[in-house]
């Protein structure tokens, strides 16, 4: 897999959800923050998205898509809204599935908004680097993949269509992958879309991702990369922000978490397909990175 797709399937847990919001007239709808990634589509009209940490807001359009990935909570309303109004707003999961037609006039406006459950222990540096707020619009020639994503969402919702059930949540997927794509296109700051700019760096991710259980070292990465040890050493340091060693031994053990909350494998099968020679290895370098045993993260009990 790619650094990208590793990235994301680390934090990935369950199946996103999503519910219909179509509102007229004057309305203003609070959503709290959650343990995950919140979005929107904007399927037809025009809001305002705007932020719990006083950011400023966003005016969102038709074909507009914005991706909350640490799940912030956020108001959205009909247009600009004050402090008595913000504390008024009606909690989103009281009008989710209505069809509100609010008192007054105004344009209509459609929304398909949902979640992404995140398992935040395991967090890559490329999905925590995410902005609070990451907003596409809606712009001609922009972003072709995620315009017929949000197309093709707009299409499923139509009626009762045979599929929907399998065709939604992959749909979403996909989204997802694409508004990670589309920040790092458009990213004019951050880490990692300079991280993956570097053929070097690239190429020693792509192989540390490839086969993260195989026998690295600084050398052989050096060769895959076709550079030398002290150029890969350097390069990857400064951009990436640890060795790649280091860097090695936290995606081996972020792997391990994966795969011991979404499997029932046997720790000596997880230690063996994670780079360790033995379970006991594994349990002493998971313990020191997640402060808990194996066997308690697993379950789920707390550090």
């Amino acid at each position: 897999m790619d650094v990208v797709s590793d990235a994301i399937s680390a934090v990935r847990a369950g199946r996103p959800s999503s519910n219909r919001l179509r509102v007229s007239g004057k309305w203003c709808v609070r959503l709290a923050p959650y343990e995950g990634a919140g979005f929107h589509v904007v399927l037809g009209g025009g809001c305002r998205l705007l932020p719990d940490d006083g950011g400023e807001p966003v005016a969102l359009g038709t074909g507009d898509v914005v991706l909350l990935p640490h799940g912030a909570g956020h108001v959205l309303a009909d247009g600009p809204v004050g402090a008595a109004e913000l504390g008024r707003a009606v909690p989103f999961e009281e009008v989710r599935e209505a069809d509100v037609r609010a008192a007054g006039s105004g344009p209509a406006v459609e929304l398909l908004c949902g979640k992404y459950r995140l398992d935040r222990s395991r967090t890559h540096p490329l999905m925590a680097e995410l902005p609070e707020v990451v907003h596409l619009p809606n712009r001609f020639g922009a972003h072709p993949e995620l315009r017929s994503a949000v197309d093709l969402l707009a299409r499923e919702l139509t009626g009762s269509r045979p599929g929907a059930a399998l065709a939604l949540p992959s749909l979403l997927d996909l989204l997802l992958i694409y508004l990670v794509r589309a920040w790092m296109t458009e990213a004019e700051a951050g880490a990692w879309p300079a991280v993956l700019a570097d053929p070097v760096t690239t190429a020693a991710l792509r192989a540390l991702h490839a086969a993260p259980a195989a026998p690295w070292t600084n050398a052989r990465l050096a060769t895959e990369a076709g550079v030398s040890r002290a150029t890969l050493a350097r390069r990857f340091t400064t951009l990436v922000g640890r060795p790649p060693m280091a860097y090695l031994t936290w995606w081996r053990l972020t792997l391990a978490a994966t795969r011991l909350r979404t499997s029932d494998a046997p720790l000596a099968t997880v230690a063996r397909e994670t780079g360790y020679a033995t379970p006991y290895a594994l349990s002493h370098a998971f313990s020191r990175e997640f402060g808990v045993t194996p066997g308690k993260y697993r379950t789920g009990a707390a550090p």
